[in-house]
């Protein structure tokens, strides 16, 4: 059995966290794998390959790093708060040993999370060529204005069905997990995760009859930016910008080709979390 840790390096306690975690595995015949700090090896990849399970010890932040590494492979995903709002993940930071105990011996609720596969069709600013990248997503894909400042023009589109052309800062396409991040300073609805379809949400957007609207589990989001306002405009996937030096000219988004397989502590637990990051609720 095998067990990747994936810590906030930047938190001292959580690295104190995952350490004491490591020991404890070892002792019991577990192998234990760390993810590299990405700020000191920011070119160096992490695999999940033949782990039973990923721990995260960290915020939210850490949690989708540790998801992105995770990918399509349902390799089973537990998230340790040791952040500040702490809405993905689930296990106690008092708790540590227990909560992954708890994990490896399959006693943690799961929660299947719906994953999104980015598409992207862009132009690189030096050279015009064209370029198709794929990005894994947990959240959502964010397209907005530029360095310049400008605001965008946009085409959105479902499975082949023109929505509308849109003016603003740019939008979001998002899952029902990422329902809680972006989307929602955007505007839009918190969603429950069991929902496997997407959100569209429009980002500042200049007109008061565009809204925020759920797909179908099937459906294909496409944006296209428009020619006729030739703005500069960039992609965000999860919030980590992948549009460097590039021109963004389609985004078509769908559902990933396997789910987040994330462990918490109950089908009440997303319920919880919502109270207590939204609605201000002490935890009892």
């Amino acid at each position: 059995m095998k067990v990747l840790l994936v810590p906030n390096y930047s938190r001292p306690v959580a690295v104190e966290a995952a350490t004491e975690l490591s020991q404890w595995l070892e002792m019991q015949d577990v192998e234990v794998v760390w993810a590299h700090d990405k700020k000191k090896y920011p070119n160096k990849l992490t695999s999940a390959k033949g782990s039973s399970l990923v721990v995260s010890l960290g915020g939210d932040g850490t949690l989708l790093r540790a998801a992105k590494i995770v990918g399509y492979t349902e390799i089973p995903l537990l998230g340790l708060s040791f952040g500040h709002l702490g809405f993905l993940t689930a296990g106690d930071s008092e708790q540590v040993v227990g909560s992954v105990a708890s994990a490896l011996a399959g006693e943690m609720h799961v929660s299947r999370r719906t994953s999104l596969d980015v598409e992207l069709h862009m132009t690189d600013k030096e050279t015009n060529q064209p370029e198709v990248a794929h990005h894994f997503a947990l959240n959502e894909l964010a397209v907005t204005r530029g360095a310049d400042g400008d605001m965008i023009e946009f085409d959105v589109g479902v499975s082949g069905n023109h929505i509308d052309r849109l003016r603003g800062d740019g939008v979001v396409v998002s899952t029902a997990t990422g329902s809680t991040g972006y989307a929602l300073a955007a505007g839009g609805p918190i969603v429950h995760p069991d929902f496997k379809g997407m959100l569209i949400t429009p980002i500042a957007p200049h007109t008061i009859s565009a809204r925020s609207f759920m797909t179908g589990a099937s459906d294909v989001v496409e944006i296209a930016t428009s020619y006729d306002r030739p703005a500069d405009r960039s992609a965000f996937v999860d919030g980590q910008l992948v549009s460097r030096d590039k021109t963004v000219e389609l985004a078509c988004v769908r559902r990933g080709l396997g789910d987040i397989v994330l462990l918490d502590g109950g089908p009440s637990s997303f319920y919880n979390s919502v109270s207590r990051v939204f609605y201000g609720r002490a935890r009892h």
